[in-house]
């Protein structure tokens, strides 16, 4: 049933561009073992084994540099398809997921004759490679020797790519960064989740628009623009990077309910985006009403709640110069010290619900 004849990558990338994306990482190859590109290491791909005939990794490739954004691929270690991958584990998929005492002796030779040519062929043959995302490290079969000699030869391929923590074996479920020790891979991957507080190392939240990561027309569980867009800044705030999971259809569609999503929080990045794109970490305590970002001397407060009484409470530490609605550069807002506290005096309404930016230099 698979043929996603209406597969579009110029319109898939203009469409992740409009929402204010940054760069693109497209699964080139899940569990269950299917390549999206014209591997010549196995028919188990698109070309060989599909209608459809088309390498979308190329086509995808191509239209993310033309656009000018940053492309990745993701990688699943485990396969689902490949004997050697399976081993005496098969049909249990997930065996060595639940019991890491599970473990398989053929996956050695999957890995040195199957697994690195595959990374090498998307590493070589679809010019600058920007990202390379593992998934599927917590196999027993999968070794932290494994982990650090791959990023090595990622390394030698794509000099200036970089790699996710899950090339090794390091990370601590899914709040995704690493415990201590010596491990391969450039950033953590909290999966589903948002750290609580900051955290000093490069890391990025992957999370789905709905409940399911792959398409699955069942699944009506989407999250609401606002969610959506405080998951953004709530992200910055802690200093990480946002990967938004779409799911397209077999026939190579986003789901409408993916589209309008994508579409609303162009609005919100084209309107506020000075207040995320390069932003740090908040240095100071999260308030109650939303999130701060700080970038060149300017913090920006994220409004999520706004005050009905039209004062705005700051943290102490901030020493205001001038605060104004960053929509609206030519807006003074009025602050004077309350109870001790420095405060903003904002209008009657909130200029955006789900979330105003007040630009605060200092």
């Amino acid at each position: 049933m698979f043929n996603p004849e209406l597969f579009d990558a110029d319109e898939w990338v203009a469409m992740a561009k409009d929402a204010g994306m940054k760069y693109i990482v497209i699964t080139s190859k899940h569990h269950e073992g299917f390549a999206l590109w014209d591997s010549k290491i196995s028919d188990y791909d698109i070309v060989d084994a599909s209608p459809f005939k088309r390498d979308i990794i190329r086509e995808l490739s191509v239209a993310s540099k033309k656009a000018g954004i940053p492309f990745g691929v993701y990688y699943s270690i485990v396969d689902w398809h490949h004997p050697q991958a399976q081993g005496n584990l098969f049909p249990n998929y997930n065996a060595g997921q639940k019991d890491q005492t599970v473990v398989n002796p053929e996956f050695p030779k999957y890995y040195e004759n199957y697994l690195k040519p595959q990374v090498k062929e998307l590493l070589t043959n679809y010019g600058d490679i920007d990202i390379v995302w593992f998934d599927g490290d917590w196999i027993a079969d999968y070794t932290t020797e494994m982990g650090k000699e791959l990023y090595a030869f990622i390394r030698d391929i794509q000099p200036n790519t970089i790699v996710n923590n899950r090339v090794d074996k390091g990370r601590m479920g899914m709040e995704g960064m690493d415990r201590e020790g010596n491990f391969a891979g450039d950033f953590g991957t909290p999966e589903q989740e948002i750290p609580a507080t900051g955290i000093n190392s490069d890391w990025e939240s992957c999370m789905t628009m709905n409940g399911s990561w792959g398409y699955k027309p069942s699944d009506n569980n989407w999250k609401s623009n606002e969610a959506l867009i405080q998951n953004l800044i709530d992200i910055v705030s802690k200093g990480g990077n946002y990967l938004l999971n779409i799911g397209p259809d077999g026939f190579g569609r986003f789901p409408s309910e993916s589209i309008r999503r994508l579409a609303d929080m162009g609005v919100w990045t084209r309107a506020n985006g000075e207040a995320v794109y390069g932003a740090s970490a908040s240095p100071y305590d999260r308030p109650t009403w939303g999130r701060y970002t700080t970038k060149e001397g300017v913090i920006y407060a994220h409004v999520f709640d706004w005050p009905q009484d039209g004062k705005l409470e700051i943290n102490s530490e901030i020493s205001i110069k001038k605060a104004s609605l960053l929509t609206d550069p030519s807006s003074r807002l009025r602050t004077k010290i309350i109870h001790g506290k420095p405060t903003i005096l904002l209008p009657e309404n909130a200029p955006d619900d789900i979330a105003t930016v007040i630009k605060i230099e200092l």
